[in-house]
């Protein structure tokens, strides 16, 4: 990606993708025809978003090192990063001295009406999380806008007393109104656009796309409900 359009802001806030960033074009990359027309272009391919999940792995690594650690993760858009990030983790594990035995938990959060974040948030698979109590909790998301669903997934997380709470997010949208939960492990902070691809969905489609896509007005409206 080019100098003017990404920075590094440093470890913990990830890969910065600026506003005027106009993303690749779709005719460099291949993706399924019958998305043709449903998306605008190319925000991270998924040779750099395989980079930085490996570089997020390090760090996690580094500073949970032989600590037990139960993985929380958030589907369903999660569960692309969640795997790649736990096969990564377990690959360091292997070839160093530190390790991190996981165990991996699934829970879903619901909130998006096709492109807009609600108020009524839905966790299933979250209602008794009594095995969290004294352990160490790595939750991984995909996405993080307003924060308002990370504020409560959390509240919900402690409120079972584990020793240590985590997140992993692989992306961070600057939205208005950010309430600055931000998570400990950021892969990269975007602009407030719609994207799909790497099981990030719009209405459960575009999940089968390899690369981060912003969608287009004619997506939305073609799979809109």
């Amino acid at each position: 990606m080019a100098d003017v359009a990404v920075q590094s802001d440093g470890r913990s806030g990830g890969i910065v993708i600026k506003d005027d960033w106009p993303g690749y074009s779709l005719d460099l990359f291949s993706y399924p025809a019958h998305y043709s027309g449903d998306i605008d272009c190319v925000i991270i391919p998924h040779g750099v978003i395989m980079d930085r999940t490996e570089r997020l792995a390090r760090n996690i690594m580094d500073d949970l090192g032989d600590h037990d650690i139960v993985v929380l993760c958030v589907l369903k858009g999660g569960y692309q990063f969640c795997a790649d990030l736990v096969e990564r983790i377990k690959a360091l594990s292997r070839n160093s001295n530190r390790t991190i035995p996981m165990r991996v938990h699934f829970i879903r959060l619901k909130s998006y009406l096709n492109d807009q974040s609600t108020e009524d948030l839905h966790i299933l698979g979250a209602e008794d999380l009594s095995f969290l109590a004294g352990k160490n909790v790595l939750i991984v998301e995909a996405i993080v806008g307003t924060g308002k669903t990370m504020k409560a997934l959390l509240k919900h997380v402690e409120a079972f007393r584990p020793k240590m709470i985590k997140v992993a997010g692989l992306l961070v949208k600057r939205v208005p109104h950010n309430s600055a939960c931000l998570p400990d492990y950021v892969g990269f902070e975007i602009p407030d656009r719609f994207v799909v691809g790497y099981a990030l969905d719009y209405n459960e489609y575009f999940r089968d796309l390899n690369h981060i896509c912003v969608i287009s007005e004619s997506g939305k409206m073609k799979y809109k409900i």
